[in-house]
């Protein structure tokens, strides 16, 4: 039976520091993924409270919060009333230590959390104002195994190597990736999905913050690494692309870089 799959990337553009809006916004969005058909939407990172952290500084935080209940529980409610899959990216607080995350939280079709993923690499000032996470949870969803990383997590071929032998099938990569680094991000998420044999579903920002240009250009990548859906540069609205988890399985029988791989030699 074909494992066929409709997933939507929410490229969102959002008002900085204007969590309501964003908030409704995002809620729009996965209304319209769910009238096109879709299984699952994942939105971009920090998409609630805007990203350009030289604007917001100690704002970040206090919104997020403040506004984290707020926040998820329209997510769970987008969810639930949608019948589809949501993948939030928020700043979450952890209830253990009281730190703030730069969070992806995934609900499933009933609203329920499933859990969330921490981003592990901080990226410039998201040093100072979150805490880094260090763990890769794949998730056991209906529609298949789903691992979560954030923006600059791409860059890293371990993270996705970990999230690919825990068994994950689909790696969704919510971002704000500035235009400064466009070419990394062309690079970065179909190099991961070649590497791993499966699927990465890039969802970039769109918009600008004073002088931060996050331009969009989200994509679906197949297990082979081909660039198989792309947004357009600065689009503001949803796309759906179907895919077929039958093709992971494919190519890996075919052999590739995880069956020849060495790990007895390597050296980390």
């Amino acid at each position: 039976m074909s494992r066929k799959v409709k997933v939507a990337l929410g490229q969102i553009t959002s008002r900085i520091g204007d969590v309501e809006h964003n908030v409704k916004k995002a809620v729009e969005f996965i209304g319209q993924a769910a009238n096109k058909g879709a299984d699952i939407i994942c939105l971009p990172e920090l998409f609630a409270t805007g990203y350009n952290l030289n604007i917001l500084e100690d704002k970040v935080i206090s919104l997020s919060r403040e506004h984290v209940q707020f926040i998820s529980d329209k997510m769970s409610k987008g969810a639930k009333d949608n019948n589809i899959y949501v993948i939030a990216c928020f700043g979450e607080v952890k209830e253990t230590d009281n730190k703030v995350y730069n969070a992806a939280v995934l609900y499933d079709r009933s609203g329920d959390k499933l859990g969330s993923f921490h981003k592990t690499h901080g990226f410039g000032l998201e040093k100072k104002y979150f805490a880094e996470g260090w763990q890769y949870p794949v998730f056991n969803t209906t529609i298949g195994k789903v691992g979560i990383l954030i923006c600059y997590d791409a860059g890293f071929p371990e993270a996705a190597r970990t999230l690919c032998l825990k068994g994950a099938e689909i790696i969704f990569i919510p971002a704000a990736w500035k235009v400064q680094d466009e070419n990394s991000w062309l690079l970065n998420v179909p190099s991961r999905a070649l590497e791993n044999q499966l699927y990465t579903i890039g969802v970039n920002r769109s918009g600008h913050e004073g002088d931060l240009d996050l331009f969009g250009k989200s994509m679906v990548c197949n297990p082979y690494g081909e660039v198989i859906m792309q947004m357009d540069y600065d689009a503001d609205e949803v796309a759906v692309c179907e895919i077929d988890l039958d093709e992971v399985e494919k190519c890996r029988c075919g052999g590739g870089y995880l069956e020849d791989r060495r790990p007895n030699i390597y050296q980390l």
